[in-house]
């Protein structure tokens, strides 16, 4: 049987399926649009109290420096005795942001450290239900960033071979998520800050969830120059670090819309295990513990290094990634961009004139078949183009 369609082939940078920029954390007005959680680490255990907005802004945990620049860090200062936890600061987004969405931080420091555990991710209402998105993360003198996505059962890992970090974990659901290791240089600890930092940039797609890292030497001309009155591009940004296509996870299943999350735990139930925690850090005292040799006691010099120095977080928005409802009459599917999409800098659009639920099906079944064959094409230009499927 053969099937004529009519693709629609439209830059990312068009009007219909351009990342448009809906909020920017930056400057003055940065901390405008968080939440303080105020309160202990409940969460992942760690030795820390999470100030509220008047106690983080009182002890300088977090402010805008001279730069300009977001600073949320460790207390560096006081003298902690034992059995007491040290002061830090953990952020969410006033805003949730659902599949469609793109964020992209630029960072000057990341916090590192014996003890230190920093992560900037998303999270639904309910956790593990509605998912969570692992950007930033790593512990102790890690020297690379780990990436992975926490889900309910039923939720895997595939290994895209356009994906440059490794895979080592496929199942989103153990308690480690699915992770990737960044490979290229420079993505955490000291290497990161000596680099002058670098650049995160997350899409949250129906296709998939894809995640880039550059250090500032490799930034993307479309990032560089863009500002807060324009959209991204992302046709130049080459493959992913992190790629998670939705043929092995549905994102519309495992993922509800995101808030934003920056914090920084001390120990907890990754820094702190000794397996994690002695390779790296067996020489900060006595007792060999992350806890006594390292929160307890001074500050300074310990927790000098932990500090976020965020020059901006920016979310955009398309109405390209969500799905249509289906009814009687033709079949419209639109979609975001899978990786080869992404790294042709193309969206798709499909128009099949199939009646009723039988056409649903026959649509998703097409969309599939093209997006296999897609991968292994490029397209130049803004416009249409007639393909024949033939099966």
């Amino acid at each position: 049987m053969t099937f004529w369609f009519l693709f629609a082939l439209l830059s990312f940078s068009s009007p219909s399926f351009g990342y448009d920029l809906v909020r920017d954390y930056s400057g003055p007005t940065f901390f405008d649009g968080w939440d303080f959680f105020g309160n202990w680490d409940n969460l992942t255990l760690g030795d820390v109290w999470w100030l509220n907005e008047a106690d983080a802004f009182t002890q300088q945990l977090a402010y805008v420096n001279a730069a300009g620049n977001a600073i949320l860090k460790v207390d560096n200062r006081s003298n902690v005795p034992f059995n007491e936890k040290r002061n830090t600061v953990r952020l969410e987004s006033k805003d949730t942001y659902a599949l469609g969405s793109l964020w992209i931080i630029d960072l000057r420091h990341i916090p590192y450290g014996c003890s230190v555990w920093p992560a900037f991710w998303t999270v639904g209402p309910t956790w593990p239900d509605d998912g969570e998105i692992d950007i930033i993360e790593g512990i102790n003198m890690m020297g690379y960033n780990q990436i992975a996505l926490h889900s309910l059962p039923g939720c895997f890992k595939s290994d895209p071979p356009t994906q440059l970090g490794r895979t080592l974990v496929h199942d989103c659901s153990t308690p480690s998520g699915c992770t990737v290791q960044e490979l290229q240089p420079n993505s955490f600890g000291p290497g990161f800050a000596a680099a002058g930092g670098g650049v995160w940039a997350t899409q949250f797609d129906v296709s998939g969830i894809y995640m880039w890292f550059w250090s500032r030497p490799n930034v993307p001309a479309s990032i560089i120059q863009s500002d807060t009155s324009s959209s991204i591009d992302l046709s130049q940004w080459g493959s992913p670090t992190a790629s998670y296509p939705s043929n092995s996870c549905d994102i519309t299943r495992f993922f509800s819309p995101q808030k934003l999350v920056l914090d920084i735990t001390l120990c907890g139930v990754w820094a702190g295990e000794p397996k994690n925690y002695l390779p790296m850090c067996a020489d900060q005292g006595p007792t060999k513990t992350c806890y006594a040799d390292n929160v307890v006691g001074p500050g300074s010099p310990r927790y000098d290094n932990a500090y976020f120095e965020i020059s901006y977080v920016r979310a955009y928005t398309t109405g390209g990634a969500t799905p249509t409802s289906t009814r009687p009459g033709p079949v419209f599917v639109t979609g975001g961009s899978s990786t080869a999409m992404s790294n042709a800098g193309q969206s798709l659009s499909i128009g099949i004139g199939s009646q009723g639920t039988g056409g649903y099906y026959f649509a998703y079944w097409i969309m599939s078949a093209v997006a296999v064959s897609f991968a292994t094409l490029s397209f130049d230009g803004s416009y249409s183009n007639w393909f024949m499927v033939d099966w």
